[in-house]
């Protein structure tokens, strides 16, 4: 199952708004509001490499608010026991 981390930084005082919007994305399984360099860090998980990609151009970036995202690819996923 593809999964990306994907930072996102919002216009100012848009954080919360924007948070909640990205939790109306099925795709969407986590949400961070954070400080630091990005403000919001989501976790996206797909089907295929195309349905991950489409999420994140398609729709994640568009939502208002967003000024611009980095995304990083899961290749691998460790859990502690």
């Amino acid at each position: 199952m593809p999964t990306a981390i994907v930072m996102i930084n919002v216009d100012i005082g848009k954080e919360n708004e924007v948070a909640e919007k990205l939790l109306e994305l099925p795709l969407v399984k986590d949400i961070y509001v954070v400080y630091g360099i990005h403000d919001i860090v989501a976790i996206v998980e797909a089907s295929s490499m195309d349905e991950l990609r489409s999420t994140i151009t398609d729709k994640i970036r568009k939502l208002d608010g967003v000024k611009s995202t980095m995304t990083s690819i899961v290749v691998m996923h460790k859990r502690r026991e």
